[in-house]
């Protein structure tokens, strides 16, 4: 998909600068409440922090540590709804937390997870509860020593394709979604805003907005301070790394692991072959866009997994990393791991409408959004309702409308895939109806056999598939396609990356021909 934008089309009522979580987000609330909505970003969606989270959708068990009640009920309130609107790409996990008596005492823990468990009223996730780990399958892959501990549930989600998707229900309904765009200008004019942006494809692009919102992510102070009433100090940058390694278990079952610096670990279930394991939390002060996960965290999340897996792991068996920086909102934490996870924002009521938006999680994004058009609507003078609590993402209508996602919904949803695609293998078959729920025969279009998918350019990743990630979903490059769009990279050599750049290059120029 390449960027075009008419002259006709230069004007909106808001321009968003970020096309992360946030302000894809707020993109498509924006356009459903009937504003005119240009959105840029720099680089693909979702290629820095919103796609290098913990891939959770969850309340935040250890902010009830730091007495964020409020977040952690807003986030439980909000796992619900995101579970419901996206059950391809969102699912329920349990999540195992072996106790460790030098750590937390287990009178805290089941208090905290009481509080966990009652903080939002659940609709279709099951309660906490204690387990012996000697009994339970989940203490298999543990070390002997750990005898109990605690289980209680949270969600999964594909990260990057959650922005994808915000930006591409967005785009159906109206807005335009401009990536590969900088904005590199803006300057009050009259009762609104000027901004250029710098375009790959168009060159310099001027745009007159009534509003603005500033979702640059870690680079919001610097966009702030662009626009001169920023307070970029008010962000805190945390480097967040996560490691990859083959499957240490094979269980359903997520962890939780409680460390002697009192931080926490997770090892997750990952693309069914391998264990994801992290975060660390570390102060960064570099460029946002060249963060890389370094030696010494790679030890670390090692050893922090070393003390529970009976399994155990170093550098030379980690296959794949990411790093991102989050944008925290500076409260003055001393250690980075207690800054809040909460947002801030912030609007100038003596300018015209710039709406900054400072810190956040993945998992409050709609409710940011929501909140961030509920105050610009303010400003605009208008009046329509919020309305994204009970939409689904695209693909996301796996029932209907209005019904809770039933704990066997998307396994519903495969075996029917299953009966009226069996030319499809059963690994391909669930890795599609993961990415695109009822999307799917969008993107197979009227292919009805393995030949019509065309070549396959990397292990699991057909031409079919990525033409529509080009066409459909703002794909441009291998990295676009292999790790945010698709996790195919994980299984992918340099040869599939350098074929199925060429491929790319080929595409784009019978585009321009």
């Amino acid at each position: 998909m390449t960027n075009n934008l008419p002259a006709a089309k230069r004007s909106c009522d808001l321009l968003i600068i970020g096309g992360g979580i946030n302000g894809a987000g707020i993109a498509r609330d924006a356009i459903g409440r009937g504003l005119s909505v240009i959105l840029c970003e720099q680089h693909d969606l979702a290629q820095h922090t919103s796609s290098a989270s913990t891939k959770l959708i969850h309340g935040g068990l250890r902010y009830l540590e730091y007495y964020e009640f409020k977040l952690v009920r807003k986030a439980l309130l909000e796992r619900e709804v995101l579970l419901r609107a996206a059950p391809h790409i969102m699912h329920p996990l349990r999540f195992v937390m072996p106790h460790d008596a030098s750590q937390r005492p287990a009178w805290m823990i089941r208090a905290g997870l009481f509080l966990y468990d009652h903080l939002a009223h659940r609709k279709f996730l099951p309660a906490s509860n204690g387990i012996s780990l000697r009994r339970h399958e989940a203490g298999a892959p543990l070390k002997g020593d750990y005898r109990k501990g605690f289980v209680y549930s949270d969600g999964w989600v594909d990260d990057a394709r959650l922005v994808v998707l915000n930006a591409l229900d967005a785009k159906e309904r109206g807005a335009t979604i401009l990536t590969r765009t900088k904005c590199v200008a803006i300057h009050q004019q009259g009762e609104g805003w000027q901004a250029t942006l710098d375009s790959e494809d168009q060159g310099r692009i001027d745009v007159q907005a009534r509003a603005i919102v500033n979702a640059a992510g870690p680079w919001a102070g610097q966009m702030a301070n662009a626009a001169g009433g920023g307070k970029g100090h008010g962000l805190r940058l945390i480097k967040g790394s996560h490691i990859i390694v083959p499957r240490l278990f094979s269980h359903p079952y997520a962890y939780i692991f409680q460390n002697p610096d009192k931080r926490i670990i997770f090892a997750i279930p990952y693309q069914d072959e391998f264990t994801l394991i992290g975060t660390t939390d570390l102060e960064y002060t570099g460029e946002p866009g060249a963060v890389r996960i370094d030696d010494s965290e790679v030890a670390y999340l090692c050893q922090m997994a070393n003390r529970y897996f009976s399994k155990q792991i170093s550098a030379a068996d980690v296959v794949g990393t990411y790093s991102g920086v989050r944008p925290l909102l500076d409260d003055a934490s001393q250690s980075a791991s207690a800054v809040t996870r909460d947002y801030l924002l912030e609007c100038d009521p003596h300018a015209p409408p710039f709406l900054n938006v400072w810190g956040g999680k993945i998992t409050t994004y709609r409710k940011l959004a929501e909140e961030a058009l509920d105050m610009l609507q303010q400003r605009l003078g208008t009046s329509a309702p919020d309305w994204t609590a009970e939409e689904p993402l695209p693909g996301g209508d796996l029932q209907q409308p209005g019904a809770l996602v039933r704990k066997g919904a998307f396994d519903q949803f495969l075996t029917r895939l299953g009966q009226s695609h069996p030319w499809l293998p059963a690994p391909l078959a669930k890795r599609y109806a993961r990415c695109y729920g009822t999307r799917l025969q969008r993107m197979l279009g009227d292919a009805n056999k393995m030949a019509d998918l065309g070549e396959e350019l990397a292990p699991g990743l057909y031409e079919r598939e990525a033409r529509y990630l080009v066409t459909v979903e703002w794909a441009r490059s291998a990295d676009d396609i292999l790790w945010r769009r698709t996790k195919c990279g994980l299984y992918a050599q340099p040869q599939h990356h350098a074929r199925l750049t060429q491929w790319l290059n080929h595409e784009r120029a019978g585009q321009a021909a």
